[in-house]
């Protein structure tokens, strides 16, 4: 299992000292014991079969319990509602994009500097968010959940600290929020498929607001 997310970067003088950030999961980490780690995949593997076929409008817990050939209570023990089966879908996903952005080779890995990983990561975001559009809006059934579960905090706190180190102006964690709300998966689905922008143009608009907070490109 992924780790638990640490607390948000604290202020600018101890920025320094929290420069290490660890994989989180889009939901609430657990601890599971072997046999239910076992029931757990059995169902997502089930419901990834299902989504492949049908799609995440279609998806219900009953029809992931049929597929796995367990009992629906079974199915809602293990993830309590819809929602939470959709975001345990996202989490192998979302450790991919983690991983990059924490671990990976430049531009969006570790080794490149603040500014450039910065001008790098909406892009890489908004590419990862497009792709798994479908299953990302379906899990949004609570708009105030979506800042709630650790993916999220972390890529906040990501952003925050890439800012700092960036030397931006303004306070780091207000533009990371306003960042990351600028490529949030409901508006850039809205800008694509509704309004017909392309995503180029999106990835541009990243790199213009980075640069007027003095990140430059």
């Amino acid at each position: 299992m992924t780790a638990p997310l640490p607390p948000p970067p604290g202020p600018p003088d101890t920025a320094k000292a929290r420069t290490n950030l660890t994989l989180a999961a889009v939901g609430e980490p657990e601890m599971l014991r072997a046999d239910a780690a076992r029931n757990r995949a059995l169902l997502l593997d089930a419901a990834s079969r299902l989504l492949a076929h049908c799609g995440a409008a279609n998806l219900t817990m009953e029809s992931v319990a049929a597929a796995a050939g367990v009992g629906k209570g079974t199915v809602f023990r293990r993830f309590k509602d819809r929602t939470g089966l959709l975001i345990a879908l996202l989490d192998h996903r979302e450790a991919l994009l983690q991983a990059a952005f924490l671990s990976g080779p430049p531009p969006v890995g570790p080794d490149a500097p603040a500014a450039e990983r910065l001008h790098a990561f909406g892009p890489a975001l908004m590419r990862h968010e497009r792709d798994h559009h479908e299953l990302i809006l379906a899990s949004r059934t609570d708009p105030l959940r979506t800042y709630e579960v650790p993916a999220h905090r972390l890529r906040l706190s990501h952003v925050t600290l890439l800012l700092r180190q960036a030397h931006a102006a303004g306070e780091p964690e207000l533009l990371a929020h306003t960042l990351l709300g600028s490529i949030d998966t409901p508006l850039v689905h809205h800008l694509t498929c509704e309004r017909g922008i392309g995503i180029e143009r999106l990835e541009q608009g990243w790199h213009d607001l980075l640069s007027r907070y003095g990140v430059a490109h």
